[in-house]
């Protein structure tokens, strides 16, 4: 018989240790070691190891980790026992790679291998390391996290289509950032518990961007409010700006502004022509009476009301202007800050 087996009790074991262990280790006891007429002795060891591995969160779910398995001997130097693998270590990984149990969290990418002596004193020790390289599949944190969160902001965008006079405009803003809110508290158990990864910044400014959202159709509906209960004096800038808008290329903003200037009013009524046989230094025209809001001037019912009624036309269409202005800026910073996230991601 070329080869017995024997109790490992009753051999000299080396007391080689992984220094990232964790954990009490749990062999089995009762291990059998077999022995060759040559002298030779193999004892395969069975392990679970529970080991200490650095973590870089920052990525995740998108991010891959090496950790580190180091074996040694606390007592034996080099002169005593020397380490070396009886396998080559890309043997080692490809072996590795199909029995690796990771419930499906995890991908081993592969394994390499360094020998190297260290010295502490006099004393020299061999030490194997091993670095591990493992990715975290995504599947489940994109469905889970990701694809609602972009479903929510999508939908929190098209509301904008809504119109400004709707008064169910903010509560359903309201109720999506509720959602949100709810989605964000259901989905925390997913997220790493130290940390903070940059799928925490992404949900941090999806929330963000809701909130202004809000507070843009809150700002809105004020306007439309004020614009139709008492529309202030159109300042002339403002006029100016609700004449260039719609016509970008006809605004000179360099000319001063003229306030009863205009296609709707006679050549009377402009500045610089005088209705025939009316002096210089009469009260201003309705027009003038309407940008200026002077108390003084006198008008029938009707010129008033049609007066008033123009400020109202005037400041609803200030709303709708600053409501496509501040929905462009939305689109624009929301853009800007998904392409920002994907090329960090796919860095």
């Amino acid at each position: 018989m070329r080869m017995f087996s024997i109790a490992t009790e009753n051999l000299w074991l080396p007391d080689i240790f992984i220094e990232e262990f964790m954990d009490v280790d749990h062999t089995p006891p009762g291990l059998m070691a077999y022995v060759s007429s040559e002298g030779r002795i193999k004892y395969d060891k069975p392990m679970r190891v529970t080991s200490i591995c650095s973590l870089d969160i920052f990525y995740f779910p998108f991010d891959q980790q090496n950790c580190t398995l180091t074996f040694s001997s606390f007592i034996y130097t080099v002169e005593r026992m020397v380490l070396s693998m009886e396998k080559e270590v890309q043997e080692i990984s490809n072996t590795s790679k199909n029995l690796i149990r990771s419930k499906g969290a995890w991908v081993l990418l592969g394994i390499q291998q360094r020998t190297r002596r260290v010295s502490f004193g006099t004393n020299q020790y061999d030490q194997i390391t091993f670095y591990v390289a493992i990715r975290r599949r995504p599947s489940l944190y994109v469905l889970n996290l990701l694809v609602p969160s972009g479903f929510l902001v999508a939908i929190d965008a098209l509301s904008f289509y809504l119109p400004a006079e709707n008064e169910n405009r903010a509560p359903f803003k309201i109720t999506l950032l509720l959602g949100y809110n709810v989605f964000l508290l259901m989905m925390n158990d997913l997220l790493p518990d130290t940390g903070t990864p940059l799928i925490s910044v992404y949900f941090a400014l999806c929330l963000a961007l809701m909130v202004a959202s809000l507070l843009e159709t809150i700002f809105i509906t004020y306007l439309l409010h004020v614009a139709t209960t008492q529309p202030p004096p159109v300042p002339p800038w403002l006029h100016t700006l609700l004449l260039c808008a719609p016509r970008p290329a006809n605004c000179c903003p360099t000319l001063p502004y003229k306030p009863a200037q205009g296609p709707h009013l006679p050549p009377a009524q402009q500045p610089g022509l005088k209705e025939p046989g009316k002096p210089v230094g009469t009260a201003p025209s309705p027009w003038e009476t309407e940008l200026i809001g002077s108390p003084g001037s006198a008008g029938t019912p009707q010129e008033d009301g049609a007066q008033k009624q123009h400020l109202v036309e005037l400041w609803v269409q200030f709303s709708h202007l600053m409501d496509t202005l501040l929905f462009r800026l939305y689109l624009l910073f929301l853009a800007t800050s998904l392409l920002t996230v994907i090329v960090l991601w796919s860095t």
